[in-house]
């Protein structure tokens, strides 16, 4: 076999399940500048230009919005407001007032913009692979080119990319892509968001896939986040195997959740958006345990209306009927900035004023909210939970309830992210009703370490002793109150680690609702004391693989063979 038909694998983080194979269609992102052009010596009638490009660019990502729903239509209709953004027609100016051409200026301004929104990590991190791909799309209408784009499939294939676009993926046939993989991206990428939603197998931060040549036949497991290129008959034969046996497991899965012997635990789905909650609530689940609510308030350059927070709301409420939804009041600051809601810089903004901090400093904000969701909750009957983000102490939890009840809101929770309030939790959920564990954000500062960074995955676990001596913590401060207590964090979506958070002792488990199915049909093969031992277990472990392997070492045959697949 020559070298370049060699078969060999990569090691990426699996972000979607699914075990396929099929040709590989390489997309290529990038637009180049023209490097012909003259410098700018009519600057208002360059300008004139870029602008007319900006709002086609911009009007065209609307009309993709309209064409579509869920999280899909929202990102798009974000990056419609960020290829119109007068913060980067200011940057490209400056760029044409120092002689530069047209898509030079554009490149110029995109590339320090994009800099820019990379160093404040997190969710704007993320953005900045979207401002590249807006410039991409001006400078293609400025030299007259084809925007951009993945190329018309005419057979079922494995897309490849450095990463893909909002736009790129907007109007993809699932039945046309076996999978996705990227090279760069993470968990919190558009690219593991759409492609959950979406229900294709995707791989993130595979590094070296771009490099594989068009048509080569690829294999993926979005599971394991391994990659096969040029897979062997048997490799290919044991992905369909593994897609055939997960597909019948989970096709008998269904229900609300329970042990084997009959406990309950609520299964609820994480929604981001109203398109977001009328497709979870099609689903099998009992409701919604986290309304990010913050996406009503991004992109924004002012604040929503009452008036559209109450419409927003109700239409969330109205989508679930009876059934639970748990709203997260306004979590911005920090990853997610608000034009209308400047703050002074801070060093390490995501130990600054974010969560309920903001909203603290800018009360009309939560007022405004607290009030539309009482609104929203009368207009429709609906059985609306409200909790408040980024809590520390017992006095900003009693605040928050305070204030919500002088709203006539009933049910007022917190959400327990920040290890004080962990290991608190006793003195702060006498003041409560509920908490639910942001299993993200309490990884992230009981370990310091960056949620986004992919070097440190160990550390970045929420299988840490550390991190579940807290959640331990967190239930036990709840139970001695009476209280409830539940995890909406990534940690609830994991069919192993969802059996730990039962035996630690929480109530409900919310997630993206394509994860229900496997975490619903991994409690039912388990009792409520097997789900304790296996608690017990990951405790004692003194490491994270430590921990994993005691773990599968309890866990029902029937859940392992599923989560391989």
């Amino acid at each position: 076999m020559s070298e370049a038909a060699k078969t060999y694998q990569i090691q990426g983080l699996g972000v979607s399940a699914g075990s396929v194979y099929g040709p590989a269609v390489v997309v290529a992102n990038a637009i180049d500048v023209d490097e012909t052009e003259p410098a700018t010596t009519d600057i208002a009638a360059g300008m004139e230009r870029v602008k007319a490009a900006m709002k086609a660019v911009s009007t065209e990502f609307a009309e993709q919005a309209a064409a579509t729903d869920g999280a899909i239509s929202d990102i798009l209709l974000a990056q419609s407001a960020l290829a119109n953004d007068r913060g980067l027609r200011k940057a490209i100016t400056k760029k044409l007032e120092l002689g530069a051409g047209l898509t030079h200026a554009v490149r110029e301004a995109v590339n320090e913009y994009a800099q820019q929104l990379t160093a404040l990590g997190g969710y704007m991190s993320e953005r900045a692979a979207d401002l590249t791909d807006i410039g991409d799309r001006i400078i293609a209408d400025l030299r007259g080119l084809p925007a951009p784009g993945i190329p018309k499939l005419t057979e079922p294939s494995v897309l490849i990319a450095k990463d893909f676009s909002p736009a790129q993926t907007a109007n993809l046939l699932p039945e046309m892509v076996l999978g996705i993989i990227t090279s760069e991206g993470g968990v919190t990428s558009h690219t593991a968001i759409l492609a959950a939603q979406l229900g294709i197998a995707a791989i993130v931060g595979a590094k070296g896939v771009v490099d594989i040549p068009p048509g080569t036949m690829v294999g993926l497991d979005g599971s394991s986040g391994m990659v096969w290129v040029r897979p062997s008959a048997d490799v290919r034969a044991n992905l369909d195997k593994k897609a055939q046996i997960r597909a019948a497991i989970l096709a008998h899965s269904g229900g609300a959740g329970t042990t084997k012997d009959g406990y309950p635990v609520v299964l609820l789905a994480n929604i981001g958006t109203v398109p977001d909650a009328l497709s979870a609530a099609q689903c099998d689940v009992e409701g919604s345990g986290l309304f990010r609510s913050e996406f009503l308030f991004l992109d924004r350059a002012e604040a929503p209306t009452l008036e559209e927070q109450i419409e927003a709301y109700t239409a969330v409420l109205k989508a679930f009927g009876t059934r639970r939804v748990v709203v997260r009041t306004l979590d911005a600051g920090a990853d997610k900035p608000l034009a209308f809601a400047n703050q002074e810089k801070e060093e390490n903004p995501a130990l600054g004023r974010r969560g309920l901090r903001l909203s603290m400093a800018r009360e009309e904000l939560l007022d405004t909210q607290l009030q539309a969701l009482a609104a929203a909750q009368q207009a429709t009957g609906g059985n609306l939970w409200v909790m408040a983000p980024m809590v520390s102490t017992a006095q900003e939890a009693k605040w928050f309830v305070h204030k919500a009840r002088g709203f006539g809101l009933h049910t007022v929770g917190i959400m327990i992210e920040v290890p004080a309030v962990a290991i608190r939790a006793q003195q702060v959920m006498k003041y409560v009703d509920f908490a639910s564990l942001g299993t993200n954000d309490l990884t992230q500062y009981a370990m310091a370490t960056d949620r986004l960074n992919p070097h440190m995955p160990d550390l970045n676990s929420y299988w840490q002793g550390a991190v579940l001596d807290m959640i331990k913590a967190a239930c036990d401060g709840a139970h001695a109150n009476g209280k409830y207590i539940g995890v909406c964090g990534e940690a609830a979506g994991d069919p192993l680690m969802a059996l730990v958070l039962v035996g630690l002792g929480v109530s409900s488990l919310s997630m993206a609702a394509p994860k229900v199915s496997a975490v619903r049909f991994s409690l039912s093969r388990h009792d409520f004391t097997d789900c304790g031992a296996i608690a017990q277990a990951a405790l004692a472990a003194e490491s994270v693989e430590e921990a994993q392997e005691a773990v599968r070492a309890l866990v029902a045959p029937e859940v392992l063979e599923m989560i391989a697949h």
